[in-house]
């Protein structure tokens, strides 16, 4: 069997990766900016949504994902910085939609009377 024949046995993603490896190897790929690459990324996640083949995350993947993303934001300076009522409001969304879904934490009385008393701290030593 010839390279033709085994080329054109060659999806077009595996093509189009073999390609790219190429031109890697040449030192004549192009260099994505950020801007593009988040483009590209987005146009593909759209189109494999339409297909059906985008790839759903459990909770446990998407926290993960999450967290390697703040850690690389947080070490690159670019991580988002949010104030006292951001994050506020972000835990109070975030505890809403626990205790829809059932997954919400149920504080023991302990638990809660501790809480408390730590929040109260963190008040009265700000600045």
């Amino acid at each position: 069997m010839s390279n033709k024949d085994n080329d054109e046995k060659m999806t077009r993603g595996e093509a189009g990766r073999k390609g790219g490896e190429v031109a890697h190897e040449k030192g004549t790929a192009h260099e994505f900016s950020s801007e593009e690459a988040r483009e590209a990324g987005h146009k593909g996640g759209k189109a494999a949504h339409e297909k059906g083949t985008a790839h759903e995350f459990s909770s446990e993947e998407a926290r993960e994902a999450g967290r390697k993303g703040g850690e690389v934001a947080h070490e690159k300076g670019t991580a988002h910085e949010f104030s006292s009522e951001e994050a506020r409001e972000a835990g109070r969304k975030g505890g809403e939609v626990a205790h829809e879904k059932g997954t919400a934490h149920e504080f023991s009385s302990e638990e809660a009377r501790e809480a408390g008393r730590k929040g109260g701290e963190a008040a009265h030593h700000k600045e």
